[in-house]
């Protein structure tokens, strides 16, 4: 059926040709209302400057006034000015054009011969002027703030946070309109503030007294709605427990939003507080310098590019000018989201989505033999501790085997440097997991110290750190998911704890060590570890236990604790520890040169026991013969543990006895590819020939 052009609706209007529009109907309204009060304001002022002068030309008087006003106002965008949001700056500009007008016209009647109805006549034209263009402002963001109040009762709201965010966010609530958030007082960190006001709105205290204050708001019959951290900086232990006792007394915590970013006309709205807010750990300065050098205008390679990790390390290095950044992962979705957002984020950097397994020696070379890539990020593994249980052999051929696979073929054509992404769980392993990524470090440790100690071939940097805060399968997921349809919450025991990072914070420190990593200076405590294979291990701060993140997501989302939802406990999955550690027992924890990292004392490896176990690792596993993968594994980590079932005893005996570092390394125990003293499986006199001794020893 055709359909008449004359009987099509009409196009609608674009949103920004109706936005001009209005701007437009706005501007000329302000001008007609400004000659207006101007216009009024002339023949007035020659009363008033001149009561029995009687009104000389009045017509006139009007006119003129309003042509100077408009001609004054132009320099000062009076035109422009939003009425309901006029300020300070707004009413300097109107008293400027004020000014200029009453001499525009005072001149204007001594060109024309008219007398001046008295000498003090331009100063009482600016000054009636000021009061009626600036009164009319004020009385239009009055009318404005108090039409907003008529229409919804005014939260009330206690700021915590400096005294200058917290004026910041009273000026941004002002400009908005005021009538939606009423604040009733302050908590800052400085003591000896209490007492004192800012903007009228009273010092009660600091946030250690947040209960106190809420009890006495409360007695007083001003009950607090919300808690608004105003301070963006403000997190971890001081956000806890606001948070704890906000939840006690039934009153919500929000943040403000970047005060800094708000545009003049839009609305503050205040967000949930985030599960980032409550990791206890400073901000790390990191070297954005020697990323930029270290990355600028190289081939840059990423596996498990799809991934938490994988696709925030590409989101970094993009934005670090790579010459080519080379996108590889196995699942063929994963790549295409990280693929389709790198081209809508950084459509000029070059890059390459390449659907391939590390585990394929032939595929892995032929990528690197095409396009050499320089630097090589690997952080494709599998991660999920019940998934490779189950899967035991799929899941050292990606972790163990593969690592070797992809560091093999990069030294094999040219790469400068290897970095893997390692875990905690490689410390002292209960999981088949973390034992075979603790393969994966032996591997990169054995090729990294052959290649400082020749002094050329490639780099591998090891970075170990916990879990990151919504990573893929992670427990802050699952949380929200449970949240949402109703709880309840699942933990697996109430005891267990986890190290948690952000991915941005992780990624970035990543990058760090592999700046400091690559470096070659020779010199100093960081530079001889690396020498022995040393490890950057992130630094975590304390580790969280998870029964009281959940408690907290619980609280971040506004419900109450049993009432709204409940939090069961499963039990230990295949593998699972109560804990995590960062370091073995005798991989004593060392500070580096670099803010944020530490190195793990070495262990050393001999690479000749180490190839010929992966050798044999791969071949049973690919036979499938699960068996003799685990005991190979227990071999090349004489420390794991496995804890096949969950059960929390042996989860917890795999913690190793507290050893000092002065502590004799007979006393120390271990066995197998480490060096003595790698942990509680040692039996006396049962070291493998070939082994070299600890650096520490």
């Amino acid at each position: 059926m055709r359909v008449n052009a004359s009987q099509q609706p009409p196009p609608a209007s674009p949103p920004v040709a109706v936005s001009h529009r209005r701007a437009g109907r706005r501007i000329v309204l302000n001008i007609v209302l400004d000659g207006l009060i101007s216009g009024a304001a002339a023949p007035l002022a020659r009363f008033l400057a001149d009561p029995y002068g009687g009104l000389l030309h009045p017509l006139w008087f009007v006119a003129g006034g309003a042509i100077t006003l408009l001609i004054s106002g132009l320099p000062f965008r009076m035109p422009q000015q939003y009425w309901r949001f006029s300020g300070v700056a707004d009413l300097i500009g109107i008293g400027c054009a004020s000014v200029a007008s009453a001499i525009l016209f005072s001149l204007g009647l001594l060109v024309t011969g008219y007398p001046m109805p008295s000498p003090t006549f331009p100063a009482i034209l600016a000054l009636v002027l000021l009061v009626g263009l600036g009164g009319v402002r004020m009385a239009t963001r009055l009318g404005a703030r108090l039409r907003q109040q008529a229409a919804g009762e005014r939260r009330r709201v206690l700021l915590i946070g400096s005294d200058q965010t917290a004026d910041l966010f009273m000026r941004a609530i002002e400009a908005d309109g005021g009538g939606r958030y009423q604040p009733l007082g302050l908590l800052t960190g400085a003591a000896g503030q209490v007492g004192r006001r800012i903007q009228n709105v009273p010092i009660l205290g600091t946030p250690e007294e947040c209960d106190a204050v809420l009890a006495r708001l409360d007695a007083q019959g001003q009950a607090v709605h919300e808690i608004v951290f105003t301070d963006p900086h403000m997190r971890g232990t001081i956000v806890s427990r606001v948070l704890e006792r906000a939840h006690a007394h039934g009153v919500a915590v929000k943040r403000a939003p970047s005060l800094t970013s708000l545009q003049p006309a839009a609305r503050v709205e205040l967000r949930p507080m985030a599960l980032e807010d409550l990791l206890n750990r400073p901000q790390w300065p990191l070297d954005l310098d020697g990323m930029a050098r270290m990355i600028g205008g190289r081939v840059v390679l990423v596996t498990g590019a799809g991934g938490t990790i994988g696709s925030e390390l590409v989101r970094q290095i993009a934005s670090l000018g790579p010459s080519l950044i080379l996108l590889l992962d196995h699942s063929e979705y994963a790549l295409w989201q990280i693929d389709l957002e790198l081209s809508e984020r950084a459509p000029e950097v070059p890059r390459r989505a390449l659907v391939a397994d590390v585990r394929e020696a032939a595929r892995m070379d032929a990528i690197c033999a095409m396009y050499r890539p320089e630097l090589v990020f690997h952080a494709a593994a599998l991660k999920h501790v019940p998934i490779v249980e189950a899967n035991p052999c799929e899941g050292v051929l990606t972790n163990a085997v593969g690592t070797r696979v992809m560091a093999d073929a990069a030294a094999r054509h040219g790469a400068r440097a290897m970095v893997l992404i390692s875990t905690d769980k490689a410390v002292n392993p209960s999981s088949l997991m973390g034992a075979s990524k603790r393969c994966a470090e032996i591997w990169c440790q054995a090729l990294d110290k052959a290649s400082r100690r020749e002094g050329r071939g490639m780099r591998c940097v090891t970075v170990r750190f916990g879990n990151v805060l919504g990573s893929t399968g992670s427990v802050v997921p699952l949380f929200q998911r449970q949240l949402a349809q109703g709880g309840p919450l699942t933990v697996t025991h109430p005891e267990m704890t986890r190290y948690f990072m952000t991915v941005p914070e992780a990624v970035g420190l990543v990058l760090q060590a592999s700046v400091r990593g690559m470096a070659n200076d020779g010199a100093g405590e960081t530079d001889l570890r690396l020498r022995e294979g040393g490890i950057f291990v992130l630094d975590m701060g304390e580790p969280v236990r998870i029964l009281d993140l959940a408690r907290q997501m619980i609280r971040l989302a506004g419900l109450r604790l049993d009432e709204d939802v409940a939090i069961r406990f499963t039990g230990l999955r295949p593998g699972e520890k109560l804990f995590e550690e960062l370091f073995h027992g005798r991989e004593a924890p060392v500070p580096t040169d670099a803010p944020g990292l530490k190195i793990a004392t070495p262990r050393s490896v001999d690479p000749v026991i180490v190839a010929a176990a992966l050798d044999a690792m791969e071949r049973a596993a690919l036979a499938g013969d699960a068996p003799r993968v685990l005991e190979i594994v227990h071999d090349l980590v004489p420390e794991f543990a496995h804890n096949p079932t969950g059960e929390p005893d042996r989860a917890e005996a795999a913690r190793p006895p507290a050893c000092p570092a002065s502590l004799p390394l007979a006393r120390q125990g271990g066995q197998g590819i480490d060096e003595p003293g790698t942990g509680p499986r040692h039996t006396p006199g049962t070291e493998k020939p070939g082994t070299e001794k600890d650096a520490a020893s």
